[in-house]
């Protein structure tokens, strides 16, 4: 047929292309709650007031934390797994997008032949055998229309994929970030408890010689002597024991960053204080463009909906437009002129007529497929406001039981004062001492651990709001 016959109903169905079948997208609803039960007391955040001011760490006001969380994202082995998955499902839309347009291929081939007789003016005899020469050179055009969408849903699949993969590299580098920020800061509280014992374990042994002495001037009992020893080769042991845990925080933190615990060392820094953040809630609605875990179980949700309309297409027939062209000739010499020159054009039509309902089948698999993602995608955000709640709450009633865990420091430094009063004007026996001795410790103990327990607490509620993640960078992937 020419061609100027072939370009109308070739037009018509360029038309038709634009028909794409399977359902258009539509975010499904979340269970959100119109404001967080423990949120009373934080306080209110106001117009742009939850947007990011930086990276989220920079509230703390502590530079080593800054430099080493700037340096998750390029050395975590973990993150830079995540890294490769996106840029692999990157390469996978380009693909996809190529497959929406026109292909183009090169052929040239030769061959030689031999047949035991022929009388072909492009053979040649050698011992009683024919020797055939065949050469061709073909330029190939193919493109298909996708009159039902199956190739644009398929595209719509992959960059959805690859927008929830770029959603999971920011939650896994938010992960590592925010277990860093904890070890860090369980860390740094170590090095005050460790100073605490070193202090401690110096009083101790000024009193073991005061006893000591007395026990060898026949003013103090064995009981006594014993007593003050247990007390301190108590204390020694539980030092050690902090000594193994910070060492092991540092192994962590040293891992956090991609690095052998044997290339990593944190000095201690026993002044080191906490600057405890001012975090505003916000609205339950925020969490769904401020937490990446939650927009990638979306963008899945986007492309399981995608996948509905690839399955539904396979109904229809595909249409394809070929065209080729080149030269063929039995003498290389004669290859490109006119006489050797050949050509082809036409469409394709290709689809199933009966498949034992294997579509049908196909398709419902993607429906359910959509409908487990959008539990999933429901499930996240559920969890997600729990996890707020839980670290809003947390800190809450972390604040008071903080103040009278200071009461109750001040208190037993009193009662181990007076103790140590009346043991050396004779009152009372050396056990009195030690037992306010180790209240005094064990209250001063429990206060820094119930601050590390804040901080560590802080970081999750960052993390729990998404840190200073927005889903509108999503935009910049694929």
């Amino acid at each position: 047929m020419p061609l100027p016959r072939l370009l109308p109903p070739l037009l018509l169905l360029t038309l038709l292309a634009g028909c794409t079948v399977g359902p258009d997208y539509q975010r499904p609803s979340a269970p959100l709650s119109t404001q967080f039960k423990e949120a009373a007391g934080w306080k209110a955040a106001r117009p742009r007031d939850d947007q990011a001011k930086g990276a989220w760490w920079q509230r703390y006001d502590d530079p080593q934390l800054s430099a080493l969380l700037t340096q998750v994202a390029v050395s975590n082995q973990n993150v830079a797994q995540y890294q490769a998955l996106y840029r692999q499902a990157r390469a996978l839309v380009r693909e996809s997008r190529a497959e929406t347009l026109p292909s183009a291929t090169l052929d040239a081939k030769t061959t030689r032949s031999e047949n035991a007789s022929s009388s072909d003016s492009g053979s040649t005899s050698a011992g009683g055998a024919t020797v055939r020469n065949a050469d061709s050179l073909s330029l190939g055009l193919s493109w298909d229309l996708d009159l039902w969408g199956r190739l644009r849903r398929t595209l719509e699949e992959d960059r959805a994929s690859a927008q929830a993969s770029a959603a999971e590299l920011a939650n896994a580098t938010l992960s590592a970030q925010a277990e860093l920020a904890q070890d860090y800061f369980q860390l740094r509280v170590l090095d005050r408890r460790l100073t605490l014992y070193e202090q401690t374990l110096a009083d101790y042994r000024r009193y073991l010689a005061v006893i000591q002495n007395k026990y060898d001037e026949q003013l103090a009992s064995r009981a006594d002597l014993a007593q003050a020893r247990t007390q301190l080769e108590s204390a020694d042991a539980n030092r050690l024991a902090l000594t193994t845990q910070r060492a092991q925080l540092e192994h962590a933190i040293a891992l956090l960053l991609g690095k052998p615990p044997a290339d990593f060392a944190l000095a201690a820094d026993p002044r080191w204080q906490a600057r405890l953040p001012d975090i505003p809630a916000g609205l339950p609605t925020a969490l769904l463009e401020r937490r990446p875990d939650i927009a990638q179980a979306e963008r899945q949700v986007a492309a399981a909906n995608a996948a509905i309309g690839v399955a539904t297409a396979a109904y229809y027939p595909d249409l394809t437009l070929s065209a080729s062209g080149g030269y063929q000739s039995s003498l290389l010499g004669e290859l490109l002129k006119t006489p050797s020159r050949f050509w082809s054009l036409g469409p394709t039509l290709s689809g199933t007529l009966f498949d034992f309902g294997a579509t049908r089948a196909s398709v419902g698999q993607a429906r359910a497929a959509y409908d487990a993602k959008v539990a999933s995608y429901r499930q996240t955000v559920l969890t997600a406001l729990g996890e707020v709640e839980d670290d809003l709450v947390a800190l809450r009633v972390l604040g008071p039981e903080l103040a009278a865990q200071r009461r109750a420091v001040a208190a037993a430094r009193d009662s181990a004062s007076v103790t140590r009063d009346q043991y050396e004007a004779g009152i009372i026996d050396y056990l009195d001492v030690a037992t306010t001795q180790a209240t005094q410790l064990s209250q001063e103990q429990s206060l820094l651990q119930l601050e590390s327990s804040q901080l560590v607490t802080s970081v999750q509620l960052q993390m729990a709001l998404g840190g200073d993640w927005q889903a509108a960078r999503l935009a910049d992937a694929p």
